[in-house]
């Protein structure tokens, strides 16, 4: 059998092979199509429930303005009712997205697996081929040749052998690459998956928080503005005897700030905690603060506009320091739910008011961890997010009933501070000197 007649009986049981698998692969890209389609479908119905979530945000923001009543409380939780419905009906689509890539992918990550399988056969026939030829002599070759003519079209037969080879070798390179690549994103997604999962499962315990606290508000109050009314001079009350104990300790705690103990102003090394950044109350004797708020003291923090369900992230790696929750106590108005973590850059950071917390005394969190969800819990006149910095060595954790006589928080913790240890966040949160003229961005 001269050479190339072996060639060409070569190249004809690849390409048979390539032909019978190519009924599977038809079937596998239209399979493909399907999926995306439904992934474009699902990106679709994404895109429509977040913009019917922006519209309940814009009214909870305008309801946010007005008078705390009743009739306002109560609309504002059916409000929140209806958006965290959608915040579950656009986790559930992104599950289901997630769900179809990786379907896509696997499927990809086959054809590519069968590609490369094809081309190391194709490749080993090619090497053993050329093995058997390059063992003949030049003389050889001539004398199995019929004609000199004949023997010049194996020579260039066997030139384009070996060029073809070298191209099956260069697509084995390709599709390694991509299977790696495939395999990669595949992993993101499962992780993406998880992710979703468990936020699934946080908004749907947000959402039967906010159901019950309409029912607990209703009965309270017995449906009268009054009542209502009465109850909200209480809290005011209780929270104002609380900030004025307070003060009274913190102003006690004696503490000298090392600067170089902590980051440089305008360092940015704070990431924000929140995605979309609405400031509602700033750092420092701001004008509430000057209108007998805080009972005289400065405001702590900086509060940012949230609607209940949102994801608070941690600002930057560190250590939970603890958690709590004032609301535990009957008649403790205060942070509600928080965490506090330690960084390791000499700061602390504090989230306040949120609706359920996703960390533990202990824990290690990266930077953008989801941490917990905005709320309204402890003294708060709507939901948003209250967000401290502290110097770390300032700030400590402390059981109230140990610090003063007479509170309606003996046993609930907060942090507290020397009022020097109190950092403002726009000093060390990202472009934070292009908040301090704006309200939003």
């Amino acid at each position: 059998m001269n050479l190339t007649r072996t060639i060409t009986i070569i190249t004809l049981g690849i390409v048979s092979l390539s032909i019978l698998s190519l009924g599977g692969v038809l079937a596998r890209a239209d399979l493909i199509e399907d999926l995306k389609d439904k992934i474009s479908d699902s990106e679709s119905e994404v895109a429509a429930l977040e913009a019917e979530i922006a519209e309940y945000q814009a009214e909870l923001a305008e309801i946010g303005e007005e008078k705390a009543t009743l009739a306002n409380t109560v609309e504002t939780l059916d409000i929140t009712r209806r958006k965290l419905a959608a915040d579950i009906a656009v986790t559930q689509e992104q599950v289901s997205k997630t769900k179809l890539n990786i379907t896509r992918l696997s499927l990809d990550i086959g054809d590519t697996s069968r590609d490369i399988t094809e081309k190391k056969e194709a490749v080993a026939h090619f090497i053993r081929k050329i093995d058997e030829t390059e063992s003949l002599s030049l003389a050889e070759l001539l004398l199995s040749s019929d004609t000199l003519s004949r023997f010049w079209d194996d020579v260039e037969t066997m030139r384009r052998f070996e060029q073809n080879m070298n191209e099956n070798v260069d697509e084995l390179v390709v599709f390694k690459s991509e299977l790696e690549y495939d395999k990669a994103v595949v992993e993101r997604e499962q992780e993406n998956l998880i992710s979703y999962r468990s936020q699934l499962s946080d908004q749907k315990e947000i959402a039967d928080q906010n159901r019950a606290t309409q029912n607990t508000l209703l009965a309270q109050t017995k449906n009268q503005e009054s009542l209502f009314q009465s109850k909200l001079t209480e809290k005011k009350a209780a929270k104002e005897e609380l900030e004025k104990e307070l003060l009274e300790y913190e102003s006690q705690l004696q503490f000298a700030l090392d600067p170089d103990s902590v980051p440089f102003v305008g360092s940015g090394v704070l990431a924000w905690p929140l995605k979309s950044v609405y400031i509602t109350q700033y750092f420092g004797n701001t004008p509430f603060a000057q209108s007998g708020a805080y009972n005289g003291n400065t405001h702590n923090g900086i509060d940012m506009r949230a609607s209940v369900g949102t994801p608070v992230y941690s600002s930057l790696a560190g250590v939970v320091e603890g958690t709590g929750n004032t609301d535990a106590q009957p008649g403790c108005y205060s942070y509600g739910k928080w965490v506090l973590v330690r960084h390791y850059n000499g700061l602390s950071t504090l989230y306040a008011h949120l609706s359920l917390i996703k960390m533990e005394k202990g824990q290690t969190v990266s930077t953008n961890d989801i941490i917990g969800y905005s709320g309204n819990t402890g003294y708060s006149t709507g939901p948003h997010l209250h967000y401290t910095v502290y110097a770390s060595d300032a700030v400590e954790i402390v059981r109230l009933g140990d610090i003063k006589t007479r509170t309606n928080c003996a046993d609930a913790y907060i942090p507290v501070s020397a009022l020097s240890g109190y950092m403002n966040p726009l000093d060390y949160l990202v472009n934070g000197e292009a908040y301090r003229t704006t309200r939003s961005i």
